[in-house]
């Protein structure tokens, strides 16, 4: 169980760690909600997987029915936070698609929203929301009237890059929200298998405890036969 814990924690950690470099683009901050019932799930199992060796070892029957109640509550946990998932996993592409233009719209080179903008183009190779030419609506591209994106649009094989709408061959084109909400959804549809897989082991572990607990209900009583003996 220890083993099942920490690699639990390993996935919510990931999907936090990702959703928090890009939590400027998303609006529901409960999407971390399945992440956290993840860490939360893993933390209390490593507490109790000695517990439940420990049950298992002495085939104690009220150690081994509190060991299968607390299975069945980190099930119910593991299968609330897939359900959770799958519904966040479809609010991605509304929520990218509802913040990322504002977000886009403060840029001027200098304030903490442009060293995100920039940040996320950087990692996600992509450049405004759409495309490229999405640029050329915001107001830092009219301030500035030299017809040229972001620096950080332009491609990393591209060493002498100036940004100039005239020379699209250096830029990244494709839009950034598109490369978002495919990002995410990966890292979320990732999580989804990653507990689905741990929930289907939580399942037949109750199962062995159950017939653990039977096995021990069944070896209880011994007949007791009595004789005349000469």
């Amino acid at each position: 169980m220890q083993a099942t814990a920490a690699g639990l924690s390993y996935v919510g950690a990931y999907v936090i760690n990702t959703y928090k470099s890009y939590d400027n683009f998303l609006q529901d901050k409960y999407a971390l909600l399945p992440a956290v019932i993840i860490i939360c799930v893993a933390v209390v199992m490593f507490i109790i997987g000695l517990i439940g060796c420990c049950a298992t070892f002495r085939e104690s029957r009220v150690g081994l029915g509190l060991f299968l109640a607390i299975i069945l509550v980190i099930f119910i946990a593991e299968v609330s936070a897939f359900v959770l998932g799958f519904i966040y996993r479809e609010k991605v592409k509304t929520d990218v698609q509802g913040t990322m233009h504002s977000v886009f719209e403060k840029y001027d080179g200098k304030n903490p929203e442009s060293a995100v903008v920039d940040y996320l183009q950087e990692q996600l190779h992509c450049c405004g929301v759409k495309n490229y030419s999405d640029w050329t609506t915001t107001r830092w591209f009219n301030s500035t009237g030299n017809n040229s994106v972001p620096l950080s649009c332009c491609r990393q094989d591209m060493k002498n890059c100036t940004g100039h709408l005239d020379q699209p061959q250096e830029l990244n084109t494709r839009g950034c929200a598109e490369e978002l909400e495919s990002g995410l959804q990966s890292v979320i549809s990732y999580a989804m298998l990653v507990i689905l897989g741990f929930a289907i082991v939580k399942f037949f572990g109750m199962l062995s405890v159950c017939v653990l607990t039977c096995k021990r209900e069944d070896s209880g009583y011994q007949p007791l036969y009595s004789g005349v003996f000469a």
